[in-house]
């Protein structure tokens, strides 16, 4: 049964929660509509594919779209985009959303979720995502994908050092890693600076986002990683040597 969801309510809010994060500017009628459509689709389908534990409207505007939106800065003009382990679409489709100019591929290797974001993407005429199930890991030896994107993104996939090898490898040099991270980002970096440097990153540098509605704070750490030179032929490895023996 499709759930419905009052428009103007939704749209009040959407616009409250982004004026008071800064970010009141990636907004307009259109893009006001695509998340309101986006939302009553993924409440629809989220049982059948248990797309978020989320799903009180208020905190999905909050936890979800406001918060993949406030990393769009972190994306030069026309830049391709690799989200690894995209799930349910996020940050792919409120990044599609808000950044039209952006080339997005999301990657995952569960083919139903895979084809709620192709379908979704489809479904609001969103032209600049293209999908492709693949594990991230064999994508990074794919001679097509291999160090082929302007930015690699991820939200809470992995651990760092396990993250920058299924990253790094798809980015061209001269590029970026953004990693939406969890509570314990800042001491996965310190650990991932050997990893970083051996995939052909530099350092790394930790931000955090925290954004702010009338009832809830959220704090949410960023990582940004340069890619400086070509990854070695030897990574990625299989991802069961990945996660037992992290760089």
């Amino acid at each position: 049964m499709a759930i419905e969801i009052n428009k103007q309510e939704f749209v009040s809010r959407l616009m409250t929660v982004f004026s008071e994060n800064g970010l009141l500017n990636l907004l307009d009628d259109e893009r006001c509509e695509l998340f309101y459509r986006l939302t009553e689709r993924m409440l629809t389908e989220n049982e059948k594919y248990n797309l978020t534990a989320i799903t009180d409207v208020n905190k999905i505007i909050l936890g979800h779209y406001a918060d993949c939106a406030a990393i769009e800065g972190s994306f030069k003009d026309g830049g391709r985009v690799v989200d690894v382990g995209c799930g349910a679409g996020f940050p792919t489709l409120p990044l599609a959303i808000v950044r039209p100019d952006l080339q997005i591929t999301a990657i995952d290797s569960t083919a139903k979720r895979v084809g709620y974001v192709a379908e979704t993407a489809k479904m609001l005429g969103l032209s600049n995502i293209s999908t492709r199930v693949i594990r991230a890991e064999d994508a990074g030896r794919t001679e097509e994908l291999r160090e082929s994107f302007d930015y690699a993104t991820a939200r809470a996939v992995a651990e760092l050092r396990v993250l920058c090898e299924l990253c790094l490898p798809l980015v061209k040099t001269g590029g970026k890693m953004v990693a939406m991270k969890g509570r314990n980002a800042e001491l996965e970096l310190q650990g991932a600076r050997d990893a970083i440097a051996k995939l052909g990153g530099k350092g790394g540098s930790f931000d955090s986002i925290t954004l702010r509605d009338a009832d809830e704070e959220l704090t949410h750490p960023l990582i940004l990683i340069d890619k400086m030179s070509k990854t070695p032929r030897s990574y990625p490895r299989a991802y069961s040597q990945i996660s037992k023996k992290p760089l």
